[in-house]
């Protein structure tokens, strides 16, 4: 799958999410905003803070959804959402160039410009 395909299921049909998958991902945005913090003085004081309102889980089996990395785990739960959701994922191509459109309601494709307006 491209990765601007699963960049688009993500971004516009994440609500197919699982509960663990949803958590895994707060959990990565969590970490990320933590370890790419301009102040690293609180970062404990705030990890136990993320804890508490679970931005961050310690659960092993949330946590091995992300041990091959965070474009691996994107791709299994884009794949699974298309897979079990088939009727629901609308893909936007663009009638000229049938490329992937930026957003499922535009009307301008990125690729090629041709409006269908």
């Amino acid at each position: 799958m491209k990765p601007e395909t699963v960049d688009y299921i993500l971004d516009y049909f994440s609500r197919f999410m699982n509960k663990q998958e949803a958590l895994a991902w707060r959990h990565y945005s969590s970490e990320y905003k933590l370890t790419h913090s301009d102040n690293q003085d609180t970062v404990e004081k705030r990890r136990k803070i993320y804890l508490s309102k679970g931005l961050l889980t310690d659960d092993e089996q949330t946590l091995r959804l992300l041990e091959n990395g965070i474009e691996h785990f994107r791709l299994k739960i884009a794949e699974r959402i298309l897979n079990e959701n088939p009727e629901k994922i609308e893909f936007n191509n663009c009638p000229k160039c049938d490329k992937l459109a930026r957003t499922p309601k535009a009307k301008q494709c990125r690729h090629c410009g041709h409006d269908w307006r």
